[in-house]
This record gives structure tokens, sequence and C-alpha cells, in this order.
């Protein structure tokens, strides 16, 4: 199974090169790995640790910056060839990129950055179980707090650590812990959909089944049914969880027959314990189907 990915993914990034000049369309290169478009970006991002969109921008930035150094192409030639409606936006992409415009690549001297194209390399580790449980479980509602953020240059990673820090000070995880109809609180990532960088992340707890409104300041939100597969994470916070998250996708979805589908992401935490221990106990929720 592993190395039949292995080959899938290769394939997805070699069309990827090939459409650096046309717009991106996640659902053809998703295909070529066969697998749906959610769970290829889900994949690519915690392989790589960037999006498919973020990639390809820095590729095609990487590809414009040496034809412009190394051509005579007029720059709005050059904007509108790799994917930018106006020489204005390209401009701006280009000098975030290249920390200049795109006028002066043609300098002599200009220093470019070059962003190489990925490839995917076939790694058997298998030094280090992954265990499991999957369970079905109909829909229930959750209750909580809502950060808006984004998976761009990895900014979730620093944001939701500082966002439960905000929760646990300003008295906001109490108040959930009052209003709970449950013990256990969430960290749920929503609103995650193909092509897009952002998403919604929510600490929550549960809600009463027949809840229709939530309290003030908070946020109502249904967890549709899914089967889960459930996975136990061990370690001090936040960086436990996070590694949890990377095995899942770079070992434990090309081992099965599994891929995400598409549904919220959840972190449960039980109501007590040093979350900075090594011991400390915690576990990761992915809804699932069957490829």
């Amino acid at each position: 199974m592993r190395v039949e990915w292995f080959i899938r993914m290769r394939d997805a990034l070699d069309l990827m090169e090939e459409k650096m000049e046309q717009r991106l369309d996640v659902e053809e290169i998703a295909k070529a790995a066969y697998s749906s478009p959610f769970h290829f970006q889900r994949m690519f991002h915690m392989l790589t640790g960037m999006t498919v969109a973020e990639y390809t921008r820095k590729r095609k930035l990487t590809l414009a910056a040496q034809e412009l150094a190394s051509t005579s192409a007029k720059v709005v030639d050059v904007a509108l060839k790799y994917g930018y409606d106006s020489p204005e936006s390209f401009s701006k992409a280009f000098r975030k990129i290249h920390g200049l415009a795109p006028s002066e690549a043609r300098q002599p001297g200009a220093n470019l950055k070059a962003f190489p194209r990925l490839s995917f390399h076939l790694s058997l580790k298998g030094d280090k179980d992954m265990d499991y449980r999957i369970v079905e479980k109909e829909a229930f509602k959750v209750v909580g707090s809502i950060l808006e953020t984004t998976c761009r240059d990895g900014e979730n990673m620093r944001r939701i650590p500082l966002f439960w820090q905000q929760c646990h000070q300003d008295g906001t995880a109490a108040k959930l812990g009052a209003i709970a109809s449950g013990e256990n609180m969430y960290g749920i990532c929503l609103d995650m959909k193909p092509n897009h960088e952002d998403f919604s992340y929510m600490i929550a707890v549960d809600a009463a089944a027949d809840q229709a409104e939530a309290p003030e300041g908070f946020a109502l939100r249904t967890i549709p049914a899914s089967t889960w597969a459930i996975f136990a994470s061990v370690g001090p916070m936040p960086g436990a969880i996070q590694s949890l998250f990377a095995r899942i996708f770079q070992e434990w979805f090309p081992a099965t027959g599994y891929e995400h589908s598409g549904g919220p992401e959840m972190e449960v935490y039980p109501p007590d314990g040093d979350t900075t221990a090594e011991d400390y106990r915690c576990e990761v929720w992915i809804p699932i189907v069957k490829k």
C-alpha cells in the first residue's frame, strides 16, 4: 500500500509541474493520486508543511523570476502566463517572495529566491506502532469559542496554542466547563474547504441535544455523524499532538484503505491532567471513509 501511495503522490507532483502555466485544478491533481481533493490537500499539507496553493504559488514565482532574468519577456506577459490577472497583483506577490519588483529581476546581480520542486522519497519506518480504534458516532452539538485561522506559512501551528492560552487566561475555558453537558473539552478544526487555506478552530464542550441557541459570546455548532479513527496522543502539549497529526497523515493513511471524509477533525481533552507532563494523554479523532 505504501509503495502504491508513493507512486501516486509522485504522479500528482509531476502533473502539478506540467500545469504550472495554468490555473490550479486541485480536483485534476488529486485524481492523479487516486484521492479526493480534500484528502489530497490534507495529505500534502501534513507531508510538506504547506498547502497545495502555497507550493504552486512559490513554484510559479520561481519560474517567473527565472524567465524575467534570462529573457526579454514583458512583465505583463509573464504575469499572465503564470496565472495573475494584472501586473499589480503579480508585482505584489513577486515582491513578497523575492524582495524586489519584477522589473528589478533583470538587473545584474539581482538576488532572487529559488523554490525547487518537491519530490517524495519512499521511507519505510515501521519503528513505532500506531494504535487506533474505529468508532461510529451520531451527530452531536458543541458550544464554544471560534478562532479564524489559516494554514498558510504554518500560522495555525502558532495561533492555536496561543488561542488555548488566551481562553484559559481570560476565563473562557472555565465558563465552558460550567455549561458543559459532558466532561471532555474539544479542539475542533471546522470549515475546511478544498482549495482554501483558511479554516475555523473551535475550543468547545458538549452541548445539550435540544439546545437551540448558544450562550452570549459563544457559538453553537453541530458535528455531523461520522466514522472516526481515534488515536492516543501521549506527551506534553502542543508538541505531542502536532507530531501525532503528522504521523497520521504521513504513515497511517498511506498504510490503510481509508481517506479523510472532509468533516471536522477533533482533539479530545480529558477534564484533568497536566498538559506539560510526559505522560499527558488526549486523543485525536479523524473522520474517515473507505477508499
